[in-house]
């Protein structure tokens, strides 16, 4: 998971303006009726042996690349890191473009996926068995890499959201830690009236976190039927989201402080910043990033929307996915799947990787690892649990990316002026469906 928040990605191109309503742009080589490829085939290439191009930013692969090799000497993986998130991306659609260096596996977050998978710009798994490993997943990731009949690559992390809070903060100020968003709003009152310099997050506008959290509150902003697009930010769930967070806007209950920024550090660090609703993914940055906190900080369950509900939502993860234009696709999937559902799960857990597999998931040896950073506490047993409670009727958008990056000139307006929040949505869905028209998509009105 990249340590940054989403950047802006601009000129993308890869949605090929009005021409998505047939084939979309994919490949010259796009076959919808590809032939199934058995596992004596892929055995065959590995046997072979060949050259693999990978380009991710995740770390964890570099020892599973080697262990890979080392299980199929013939086999040579060359692990290029591209860029993070946007930059590869960007890369990425350059190459395509080009028809030229285009890798053979490439690292894709389930946010960005759908654009890739609507252009046929990456390879429909089912051909090569993917269909198979569905039960493996916990239903939040898989649900990430399907579109339509298809799966588009295969889920390498997970995003499970939980609280993390500081719980010396909460101590001092005899701070119940909240189990619903209506507490998490009495908790931020109460801890900036007794500091007025700690805040109980920071915020100053971030389009992964509200999306994350309109998931968890039901919402369904995001209608998608292939080329058809449809935006809806006034459901129930979005006006609980609204309602909460606008209250946290209006009494300047949220540090203002870019996330991953150096004041972010400092934050989270003396304790100026009390909680963190995030991905399970987030420990390791904790660890590397907020040395002065070790000891300090907890993991708890994500608030609630309703009082004893049990919903929560995905943030942040990635895939492995396979660009159509792409080489040796035989030997491409077999790293691919040896990567996120063989052995490599485990290396990449041992490294600091939050699985996406159920089995990894559910293991006592998983849920029982203790963390120092954390007093000791099993946060793996709140993440884990978090995983099986994610709804899977969740969609982006095929252009989520551009979304994303217009969202701070539409909803971050409500966090600088008195542009109310549920304003800042509604200039979102027009600026974004406005988009999609540009680029030849059906409005759903």
């Amino acid at each position: 998971m990249p340590k940054h928040s989403r950047r802006l990605l601009r000129g993308l191109g890869l949605l090929c303006v009005l021409a998505l309503g047939a084939t979309a742009c994919g490949s010259d080589d796009d076959n919808s009726d590809q032939k199934a490829v058995g596992a004596a085939d892929i055995q065959a290439a590995l046997k072979k042996g060949g050259s693999v191009t990978v380009w991710a930013w995740e770390p964890t692969l570099k020892q599973v690349a080697a262990d890979f090799e080392k299980k199929y000497p013939k086999v040579d993986i060359n692990l290029v890191n591209a860029g993070t998130n946007n930059d590869q991306y960007k890369a990425l659609q350059n190459a395509i473009s080009a028809k030229k260096g285009v890798p053979d596996v490439a690292q894709i977050e389930y946010y960005a996926l759908g654009q890739y998978a609507l252009t046929k710009d990456v390879t429909d798994l089912k051909a090569y068995g993917a269909g198979k490993l569905a039960d493996s997943y916990s239903p939040g990731p898989w649900n990430s890499v399907k579109s339509g009949d298809g799966v588009y690559g295969l889920p390498m992390d997970s995003g499970p959201m939980a609280l993390f809070y500081n719980k010396k903060v909460f101590d001092k100020h005899r701070i119940a830690v909240p189990t619903t968003w209506d507490e998490y709003v009495e908790a931020a009152r109460k801890l900036h009236k007794a500091d007025p310099k700690a805040y109980i997050t920071s915020d100053v506008g971030d389009a992964g976190l509200a999306t994350s959290l309109l998931w968890q509150a039901g919402s369904h902003p995001y209608k998608v039927d292939g080329t058809k697009v449809g935006i809806d930010f006034t459901d129930a769930g979005a006006k609980k989201y609204t309602d909460a967070w606008q209250k946290l806007i209006d009494e300047k209950l949220l540090m203002p402080v870019v996330g991953w920024s150096d004041d972010w550090y400092k934050g989270l660090g003396d304790g100026t910043i009390a909680t963190l609703p995030i991905g399970a993914w987030m420990p390791a940055n904790f660890v590397s990033g907020v040395k002065d906190g070790s000891g300090d900080w907890r993991v708890a369950p994500l608030p609630q929307w309703t009082e004893g509900a049990d919903t929560s939502s995905e943030n942040g993860g990635s895939s492995l996915a396979l660009p159509e234009l792409g080489k040796n696709k035989e030997l491409a999937y077999a790293f691919v799947e040896y990567a996120n559902s063989g052995e490599g799960v485990q290396t990449r857990i041992k490294n600091g990787a939050f699985p996406a597999t159920t089995k990894d998931l559910n293991s006592e040896a998983f849920q029982n690892t203790e963390f120092p950073y954390f007093g000791g506490q099993k946060a793996n047993k709140v993440f884990a649990e978090s995983a099986k409670n994610v709804p899977t009727d969740w969609k982006y958008l095929p252009y989520q990316v551009y979304a994303n990056s217009i969202f701070n000139d539409t909803v971050g307006k409500a966090y600088v002026s008195g542009t109310k929040l549920s304003q800042g949505l509604a200039d979102w869905q027009e600026a974004s469906l406005q988009y999609g028209s540009d680029q030849g998509f059906t409005i759903d009105k």
